[in-house]
């Protein structure tokens, strides 16, 4: 059993890096922000919590959020096979709370440059249909005819709302000021902390990451 940390900037990698490594492993992955889409949908008392703040355009606080994540931490599947939390700790409040929760064994810290990240982000563009990603910035990832999917052919490609940069340097900057601490926090226990690579997320092969994971 493993329990495991992803960290990095919105958009550096963390669901890509988690879809490969749930390949391999049994580790629960829990994602903060389908945690607290299923506790709203759900109407749990955290949930409903959770969403007073929301709806108010409020900060969700670090006890709401720790709650939620120590309910699910508390479940049997995460007790028999670990965790692999993504989108969790945030800020240094959080990293220490999760200590008293649960043990770690590894955090991942997936560095990307800031234009790396940006032409990430920014270019993303999916399928309104059947959910493919593109990037227009990747010659990988491009589609073959601009700005149709290459599977359902005449559906044109949609970008997010918050996918602009505005919302991206907002969100990059709060990763800033927020990661230097938790880092530091985190690299006092020698050799939990490993940092990747995050423009290699999607070309990490099971060995490498078995490796980094001491799995």
């Amino acid at each position: 059993m493993t329990n495991i940390v992803l960290f990095g900037a919105p958009g550096a990698g963390k669901g890509t890096l988690a879809g490969k490594i749930k390949k391999f492993s049994s580790v629960v992955h829990i994602s903060t922000g389908d945690l607290f889409r299923a506790n709203i949908k759900n109407e749990t008392p955290i949930g409903k919590e959770a969403k007073s703040y929301i709806d108010a355009g409020q900060l969700v606080p670090d006890s709401v959020v720790i709650g939620m994540v120590k309910d699910r931490i508390d479940q049997p599947d995460v007790k028999e096979n670990g965790f692999m939390l993504d989108g969790f700790p945030r800020t240094l409040e959080q990293a220490k709370a999760l200590d008293e929760i649960a043990s770690l064994d590894v955090v991942v810290v997936i560095e990307i440059a800031k234009e790396d990240l940006k032409k990430r982000i920014l270019g993303r563009r999916s399928c309104p249909k059947c959910g493919k990603i593109y990037n227009i910035y990747n010659d990988e990832l491009k589609p073959k005819k601009e700005g149709y999917c290459d599977v359902c052919e005449n559906t044109a490609l949609v970008q997010r709302s918050d996918d602009n940069e505005e919302t991206f340097e907002k969100r990059w900057n709060t990763y800033l000021s927020q990661s230097e601490a938790v880092i530091d926090y985190y690299s006092k226990n020698e050799g939990l902390v490993q940092k990747i690579d995050g423009t290699r997320t999607m070309s990490y092969t099971e060995a490498e990451l078995r490796s980094i994971l001491k799995m």
